[in-house]
């Protein structure tokens, strides 16, 4: 069993591994074909032997789906699992709707949640993202009566600004934010990362390799059919422009003995002691790979290398992470 390393979530929060599962990918997204529920249940039981025991989901993904499929997972397995749910998003027919993040719609959430996945009680439980439609006072608030109930043991926020976060945690103490963070998207880096390092909160970082950007895997123009096409990032000379930085990633990576997946996640990792990179993957011959990339070392040639190519504004163009 690979011994990862443990990350603390909040100052008194729980400590889990360093090294995220992002569990996602196991379902149906964006219209796609559900991967073989055989391979997905596999990956999970290999990740938690691995000592990788943070799971992280949300009511959402795949219309429950998700959910079901992790509570199998761990159905004789639930001590060696942390389940993190995000709720509040709304999908019809594969189309976003929007956010419900009233208090009545939490208490509805988290009951089936709580029955798809199997359990009594959710490890980390956050509102996925936060449109001001609901005060945030109210959010939190009632996250924390789900505490009290015993539904939910740490309250975790995503996809939200510094203030929103300063002020959730004056509600209650706020144990994890879930962003994305990758050498590509640094603009957290200015405000949100800063406060989150301040009061003490732990970062699940996920997008590590910017929809496949950092893979040194993406050539230009992607197929007509790719949904990354609907970002600006993806489209003809930013994309060209883009991949020309990449090529940078790529010679560091092929120097150390590591592909650019691993460079760039290992990038992440280093940025704090309290940053978590969360990885998706629905297949067992993933793990060793993410697995080993947790180990990387950097000189600080290449880490200045890194940071100066890959400066924030260097990457031109937007993605759903620009909102």
């Amino acid at each position: 069993m690979k011994n990862i390393s443990k990350i603390q979530l909040g100052k008194n929060g729980p400590l889990v591994s360093g090294l995220g599962l992002g569990c996602m990918r196991m379902s149906s997204i964006w219209g796609g074909s559900t991967p073989d529920e055989t391979e997905s249940i596999a990956t999970i039981h290999e990740a938690l032997d691995n000592g990788i025991n943070f799971l992280n989901t949300g009511d959402f993904y795949g219309a429950g789906h998700n959910e079901m499929l992790i509570g199998k997972a761990i159905k004789n397995r639930r001590d060696d699992a942390f389940i993190s749910v995000k709720f509040g998003a709304i999908f019809h027919n594969g189309q976003w709707l929007g956010l419900d993040l009233r208090p009545i719609a939490i208490k509805n959430f988290i009951n089936y949640s709580l029955t798809r996945l199997g359990i009594e009680t959710i490890d980390l439980y956050q509102p996925s993202r936060m449109d001001n439609s609901v005060p945030v006072e109210d959010i939190i608030g009632t996250v924390a009566d789900l505490i009290k109930e015993g539904k939910v043991r740490y309250i975790g926020v995503s996809e939200i600004t510094a203030d929103q976060l300063r002020l959730a945690n004056s509600v209650h103490p706020i144990s994890a934010l879930e962003i994305g963070y990758s050498l590509a998207d640094r603009q957290i880096e200015a405000e949100l990362l800063p406060a989150a390092k301040e009061l003490g909160i732990g970062v699940v970082a996920f997008a590590n390799t910017a929809e496949g950007l950092l893979t040194g895997e993406m050539k230009a123009p992607l197929p007509q059919n790719d949904y990354r096409n609907h970002f600006s990032r993806f489209q003809g000379e930013n994309l060209t422009h883009n991949l020309q930085k990449v090529e940078v990633l790529k010679q560091i990576a092929a120097n150390k003995g590591y592909t650019p997946t691993q460079v760039a996640i290992a990038w992440v990792k280093q940025q704090g002691e309290y940053i978590m990179p969360l990885v998706s993957m629905s297949r067992r011959s993933r793990l060793p790979e993410n697995i080993a990339a947790m180990d990387i070392v950097f000189t600080p040639e290449e880490m200045n290398n890194l940071n100066s190519t890959f400066t924030t504004g260097a990457i031109l163009g937007g993605t759903y992470l620009q909102r």
